[in-house]
């Protein structure tokens, strides 16, 4: 989330400072590993074939280094008569020497591990000692900050030196690999990528309790820390190259200046496919356009023809842009289909000029259109001959009623899909409208622009970034955050988390306890509310005062501001709340139980301070309450966590409760209630991990495997005054705030080794004046920021590492100028994704070989929906491109010709050409009536391997009153009742695509 904007260096022209040591390869040979030793188990084997792997690639990797230097760069420098002067040669093989130095030095002490490997089996340290010097990282990111100007220059090198083209030219030819010189200087930028899949795989093979696994996993957190900046700094520096290159064709004084001036301001650029339809939706004019997307102006630009083909080839030419239009964000709406008749008809007017025609608006693909138009027109003639049948007087095997009624309901099948089919192709059709020029009598007119999008995924981020852009640009974001100095880099106001809104709690709660999102799959969620609107569902806010009623809110988060759409009262305040979902088929096989689908769904647990546990039923706002379990002390219920099998109840006498699930049901079952002693102290909070539940008793934490039940205790703080109030795990790690106090500390998930400590106190001046240090209220983990909530009501965010490794702080973090005027009592994450299926661009090709074929499935992977051929090419029968009607077979004789279908005779040479019909394919079939028979299943193969590929996210606070801090200033202006009312703030986070 940190996006340094910094300009891409001036290399120097020397060396300056550089010792270049010449590594002997006789002296220091090569990595090599010793035959496999017997008696080896199963992960041993695996980790020399992964170590193999690592030797080998870095051996390739330092090859092609040295011969960028030996091959080029030397022949280049030494060249008579000169090809390139020295003063440029140099800045196009900037920090190449030093990165070659780099490894020459990491190999020599990987082949020293590589040697004694059968005996130490540990490769995580080396890897932690090799790359997190800091030398590492400035060569690294001299060279990511300079390759785009390197390449800049080879461009212009090869345009005006005909002799350096030749050159280039020859040296590939004589390759044995015929690589590029690009293809070569491209290495460097991905190598930390590659080392880091190496360790994920070394670390998957390394069991618990080994000596290399916390090396590995802080190997990685390093590597994905260097591999995140160097990320950044390419991005950043491609950004801003693409922005002059914007800027070089602008005519407009104010715009080209905006641009020169703002060159970190660029949100998202990208290819798209302009098209403009015709009033049968024929296809006018189409062309591809380069959008660009800063943080107030929206660009479409013409793209122009591009370099030489011979110096494409060998490096990246980057096209010459001229715009075409421009328009200020705010003024730019998206326009989905069915939200046509809220515009204007006598101001929008289409990219072409002409008016748009009246009544409904044709937008898909034409051939898309003209099928449905034809299944249309053939399912008339159809019901005319069917009522014509009705009226012969004698009776045929193959001619009747009831024949005809099957071809009418077969084409009312085949018309159903064509309409999905073209409401699929608007999954990737970005529509806007963008203010154009005033008309003669001084009115405003706007212009429809309809881009392709390349797919589904693209749609999505258009429509998100263009939103969240407007958002960043209201002046509770504009800034947002105070940032904590990073040597000197700034972040762009767009990659912060973005205060949406704030809103009351109306209701009359002293006290906010706890929120939770409750989670709803709509398969109908459309691509709008999807990338603009929060994530999907409910949010349950509860909380209570001692000695009266507890009170729960909930509220829908289907529209961009939460509304309140219920509320329950209960007779003891709320402490805590628990979302539990269903089990999944994977967690009864690991139980031993297999039952039936249970209609109860998922619930909600609520933690009551008269000990109770009430458990209610999520599938909607009725909330009814399921079950009540109870603590045989009716001690208060502090906090509540789930696994698969049990649920955890913490206590304040110091108890854990555990209750197990009902076979015949998937809720709770009061009698299985077993306690766990785990001292004289609260229970404060509780996390459950893979195989363990970690519960919090003072100033220790105790850490109980779920199979066994068996307890092992350690002290996180040395204070047995201070409690360990809260606790958040992010990969191999466990971070925990304390009520005492503004440190963090982070512990190894498997050793329970301290291996971070964090003081999140800030000498900022929005820190109120008298208070010594911030207290920590509340702690989440979200998308790779570690949230803190303080007493002060301010919010600070640390970028942690999100992978395997150790989730290490890599960066000061931020501090909200948006705060609570009193404690921030909870933090509650609200994520949900996108299915795989609502992605896919289902038979929306223009070419007529993207329809589906649709087969009769009568199994149990009916349920699933239908499927583009494109994911079955290569299954025999998944490759055909028309619509093929199969029916279960019912007459004894076939009838002559081709089998019913959606596409003309035209398309039986290449619709048909994969479908091998038999004598059955021509016969008569009855079609069932059930809707599921005709979608397609997905194959067993596939269905491993299917992500959620797009996470929508925000993160809500909750607290007393709203306040804006102003830098400098000890307090912020009060905006809400003088914080008296209870609010929720809500952030919302870019889309993960």
């Amino acid at each position: 989330h940190l996006c340094p904007a910094l300009p891409c260096p001036k290399p120097v022209e020397d060396d300056a400072g550089y010792l270049d040591v010449a590594v002997s390869e006789v002296k220091h040979p090569p990595p090599q590993l010793s035959p496999m030793p017997e008696g080896l188990t199963s992960h041993q084997v695996v980790r020399r074939h992964i170590l193999g792997s690592i030797i080998q690639s870095e051996r390739s990797y330092l090859e092609s280094l040295r011969r960028i230097l030996q091959e080029y760069h030397r022949p280049l420098m030494e060249a008579d008569p000169r090809i390139l002067s020295p003063r440029k040669i140099r800045p196009i093989f900037y920090r190449i020497r030093e990165i070659t130095q780099c490894h020459s030095m990491f190999q020599i002490a990987l082949a020293s591990r590589v040697a004694e490997w059968d005996s130490t089996e540990k490769i995580g340290d080396l890897f932690v000692a090799s790359f997190s010097k800091s030398m590492v990282l400035d060569v690294y990111s001299d060279y990511v900050n300079n390759f785009t100007n390197a390449m800049a220059l080879i461009k212009k090198a090869c345009m005006s030196k005909p002799a350096f083209l030749d050159f280039l030219k020859k040296k590939q030819a004589s390759s044995v690999d015929r690589i590029t010189l690009y293809g070569l200087m491209v290495k460097p930028i991905q190598r930390f990528p590659q080392f880091i899949l190496l360790l994920q795989d070394m670390l998957k093979n390394t069991p618990k309790g080994h000596v290399d696994r916390l090396p590995l996993q802080l190997a990685l957190t390093e590597l994905e820390v260097l591999a995140e900046k160097l990320n950044e700094q390419k991005r950043v520096a491609d950004q801003i190259a693409e922005t002059q290159q914007l800027a070089r064709s602008v005519s407009d004084r104010l715009l080209s200046k905006q641009l020169n001036s703002e060159q970190g301001s660029l949100v998202l650029c990208e290819t798209l496919i302009e098209t403009v339809y015709g009033e049968r939706g024929q296809v006018l004019k189409s062309k591809e356009r380069k959008v660009f997307l800063f943080d107030d102006v929206l660009i479409c630009a013409n793209i122009n023809v591009k370099g030489p083909p011979d110096i494409s080839s060998l490096v990246p030419v980057g096209p010459k842009y001229t715009i075409k239009w421009s328009a200020p964000l705010l003024q730019v709406q998206v326009v989905e289909v069915g939200q046509e008749g809220s515009q204007s008809k006598d101001t929008l007017f289409q990219q072409s000029g002409a008016k748009r025609p009246s009544g409904r608006a044709i937008l898909g693909p034409p051939r898309l259109y003209q099928e449905l138009q034809e299944l249309q027109h053939d399912l008339s003639v159809v019901e005319e001959v069917t009522l014509l049948v009705g009226t012969l007087e004698g009776t045929y095997q193959n001619l009747n009623t009831t024949v005809a009624q099957d071809w009418c309901l077969a084409l009312q099948r085949l018309i159903r899909i064509k309409e999905e089919q073209i409401q699929s192709a608007n999954k990737c059709r970005l529509r806007l409208q963008v203010p154009g020029r005033p008309d003669k009598s001084g009115r405003p007119v706007s212009f429809m622009v309809v881009f392709n999008t390349p797919n589904p995924l693209s749609k999505i981020s258009w429509v998100n970034r263009l939103h969240l852009a407007k958002i960043a640009l209201r002046e509770e974001n504009s800034p947002g955050w105070l940032c904590g100095e990073d040597e000197g880099k700034t972040t762009a106001p767009f990659w912060y988390p973005l205060l949406a809104c704030h809103i009351n709690i109306h209701f009359c709660l002293l006290k906010l306890e706890a929120a939770l999102h409750n989670p709803v799959h709509c398969a109908l969620l459309g691509f709008s509310a999807a990338s603009t609107s929060l994530p999907q569902g409910y949010l349950w806010v509860a909380g209570g005062a001692e000695g009266s009623q507890g009170q729960i809110e909930i509220f829908s988060l289907n529209r961009p501001i939460p509304r309140a759409v219920k509320s329950l009262q209960v007779d003891s305040p709320v402490r805590c709340l628990e979302y539990v979902p269903l089990p999944s088929p994977t967690d009864e096989v690991e139980s031993g139980v297999h039952k039936t689908p249970s209609a109860i769904g998922s619930n909600i647990c609520v933690g009551l301070d008269d000990g109770r546990v009430l458990v209610y039923g999520s599938v909607d706002t009725a909330a009814q309450c399921l079950l009540t379990l109870h603590n045989p002390e009716e001690c208060p219920v502090l906090c509540l966590k789930h696994s698969s099998r049990f649920l955890f109840a913490g206590l304040r006498n110091g108890t854990m409760m555990v209750y197990g699930r009902n076979n015949s049901d998937d809720l709770w079952d009061p009698k299985s209630r077993r306690c766990v002693s785990l001292g004289t102290e609260s229970v404060r909070t509780l996390l459950v991990l893979d195989d363990s539940v970690w519960a919090s008793c003072g100033n220790s934490v105790t850490v109980m495997e779920i199979s066994s039940f068996n307890t092992q205790k350690f002290e996180v703080h040395p204070d047995p005054l201070v409690s360990v109030a809260h606790m958040a795990c992010a990969g191999g790690g466990v971070w925990m705030a304390f009520s005492e106090g503004s440190s963090i500390r982070l512990f190894h998930t498997e050793t329970l080794e301290l291996l971070q400590e964090i003081n999140i106190s800030t000498r900022s001046t929005l820190q109120n004046t008298g208070q010594k240090s911030m207290r920590v209220t509340s702690l989440l983990i979200c998308q790779g920021l570690l949230w803190v909530g303080t007493a002060q009501g301010l919010i600070i965010t640390l970028p942690v590492s999100k992978l395997e490794g150790i989730p290490k702080i890599t960066g000061k973090g931020m501090i909200s100028l948006n705060a609570h005027c009193g404690p921030v009592d909870f933090l509650a994450a609200t994520t949900s994704s996108l299915s795989p299926e609502l992605l896919k661009r289902d038979s929306v090709g223009e070419s007529p070989d993207s329809a589906c074929v649709v087969e009769d499935r009568s199994d149990n992977s009916s349920q699933e929906s239908l499927q583009p051929s494109s994911s079955y090419q290569g299954e025999g029968r998944g490759k055909g491109r028309g619509v093929l009607l199969q029916y279960k077979l019912r007459s004894t004789s076939g009838l002559p010709g081709r089998p019913l279908t959606a596409l003309g005779d035209e398309a039986s040479d290449s619709s048909l050409e994969s479908l091998e019909h038999s004598v059955e394919d021509g016969s008569i079939y009855e079609l069932s009536d059930d809707p599921e028979m005709w979608v397609r299943g997905r194959t067993c193969e596939r269905d491993g391997g299917r992500r959620d590929r797009v996470i929508s996210a925000a993160v809500i606070s909750g607290g007393k009153g709203f306040r804006r801090l102003k830098e400098g200033a000890a307090a912020g202006t009060r905006t809400s009742g003088e914080g008296l009312e209870n609010i929720l703030m809500v952030w919302q986070l870019p889309l993960t695509v």
